[in-house]
């Protein structure tokens, strides 16, 4: 009879130490679960916040003569490339300046422009756009 009543004693705790062990293990699983939707929702913070700052070298130049645009950009990865387009009638046209961003987010390109008169520009990287800058052509 005291053999049983060990044995009895054995089961019931290894018994409370497996239900303690299942209770922990299903506390870890769900403090991991709600942290995948907290990730996806950074990146889209990211993203939110993504920005491009857009400043010409001048405000007046001669047709075809070369300037800069530079600029910053938060929220964007290093070497995506910006554009500059130019708003021609109701349309944004890209034109072909291109430059890479670098890893500090920083970016510069040279640009020729030959419609005179005012020109609306902008720098475009995927879905982000700068706010719109004008340079005159003379």
């Amino acid at each position: 009879m005291i053999v049983t009543k060990r044995h009895s004693l054995r089961i019931a705790a290894i018994s409370t130490l497996a239900a303690a062990t299942v209770a922990l293990a299903g506390t870890a699983a769900m403090a991991d679960a709600p942290s995948a939707p907290s990730t996806a929702a950074a990146q889209s913070a990211v993203a939110a916040k993504a920005a491009i700052t857009a400043k010409p070298s001048v405000n007046s130049v001669k047709a075809w003569a070369l300037f800069r645009v530079t600029g910053t950009t938060t929220g964007l990865k290093p070497g995506a490339k910006v554009t500059l387009q130019q708003k021609q009638g109701s349309k944004w046209v890209t034109l072909p300046a291109s430059a890479p961003i670098t890893r500090t987010g920083t970016y510069s390109l040279g640009v020729k422009l030959g419609i005179k008169g005012k020109n609306a520009l902008r720098i475009v990287s995927g879905s982000t756009v700068s706010p719109v800058f004008d340079v005159t052509v003379r």
